[in-house]
């Protein structure tokens, strides 16, 4: 059977790293990237706080940890959403400032803003719906009162971006008279890469130079604090030819392990010989799951020698992995979690 593999100290060395090099910025995890029960304790010892951008992801993290704070965000926020406690509420548009004060209730609200900046090399950018424009800014400030106070700004503008980007993104953002800025996550993952890291000695020390003097500095990381902790292990059951080509057939899929699929990347991985059936040996190899679709890829014409039984293991499989995957799709059983 198919299985995930947290290494728990590997997180555990990680997170520290991140927070040794952030000392005066406040540091929320993303939950959307990994929620994992095991994962957010290691996490809990680390940061200040969690985000969480749904209903159940709320109950999900408040149930472990009673009192931390979270602050709640995400688009389309239901009027029940609304009235959930939280540390800060990122409040998407005009309108749902409107319901938030219809409920009658307090809250501590950052606006999210969408500002019309350059954003390069980004691999997502998080326009259109997401936060409001400078019209919807100004819409909103009449409106808060002593209840419902505003706090700052949220802006989350783009994922997948290097240290010297993301602060070339803060240097606009932390010019405001604004006393609390959410910069967001964004911090660049590369799959094709998997011994490299995002340099956050040099994003702590570029923001510590950037923030204003009592300026309060929040970053909500994700794919960036989990990917390098999971792996996906499993067992080659079919090596074959199609017109030349070599495919390995895996159990499992991309119904469990999303990610090469939503990135539109080859997903790295280890081939360890625990099998002796036939193979092929240092040629182009393409690793597919079991799904009736022909988009069930995992990585293209790697160069690779691989036998049926042999067990492959997938890295970088800690974030935005099991948790978006369409589980039940041909109702295949769901893979086991190991912690290490």
């Amino acid at each position: 059977m198919p299985a995930y593999v947290y290494d728990l100290s590997a997180l555990d060395e990680h997170a520290a790293s991140v927070r040794w090099a952030l000392p005066d910025i406040e540091l929320y995890y993303a939950v959307k990237a990994n929620p994992d029960p095991e994962l957010l304790r290691v996490l809990a010892r680390h940061v200040d706080g969690f985000e969480v951008s749904s209903g159940g992801e709320h109950a999900h993290v408040a149930a472990l940890f009673p009192g931390m704070p979270l602050a709640l965000g995400g688009p389309g926020k239901t009027d029940a959403e609304l009235r959930l406690p939280c540390h800060r509420l990122h409040v998407e548009s005009p309108g749902e400032l409107r319901r938030l004060l219809a409920t009658g209730r307090e809250a501590d609200v950052l606006l999210r803003i969408n500002p019309d900046l350059p954003v390069e090399g980004a691999a997502l950018t998080m326009d259109g719906p997401f936060g409001m424009d400078e019209a919807g800014v100004e819409e909103c400030l009449p409106l808060f009162t002593d209840q419902v106070r505003l706090r700052g700004l949220h802006a989350h503008l783009a994922s997948g971006l290097d240290a010297d980007r993301l602060l070339g993104l803060a240097e606009r953002l932390l010019d405001t008279d604004h006393a609390e800025v959410n910069l967001g996550g964004g911090m660049a993952v590369d799959y094709a890469a998997p011994d490299e890291r995002f340099d956050w000695a040099g994003y702590g020390a570029g923001l510590a130079k950037l923030r204003r003097a009592g300026q309060r500095v929040r970053v909500e990381p994700g794919r960036a604090l989990t990917a390098y902790c999971g792996h996906y292990v499993t067992t080659v059951v079919d090596v074959k030819r199609v017109r030349g080509q070599a495919y390995a057939v895996l159990l499992g899929g991309t119904h469990h392990l999303r990610t090469p699929v939503t990135k539109g990347h080859d997903q790295p991985f280890t081939v360890l010989p625990t099998g002796g059936g036939p193979g092929v040996t240092d040629e182009p190899v393409t690793l597919v799951g079991q799904l009736c679709t022909p988009k069930d890829v995992f990585a293209r014409n790697i160069v690779t020698s691989v036998r049926v039984g042999d067990t492959v293991v997938f890295a970088m499989a800690g974030a935005y992995a099991w948790n978006i995957s369409h589980h039940d799709f041909l109702m295949h059983p769901h893979p086991a979690f190991h912690y290490v």
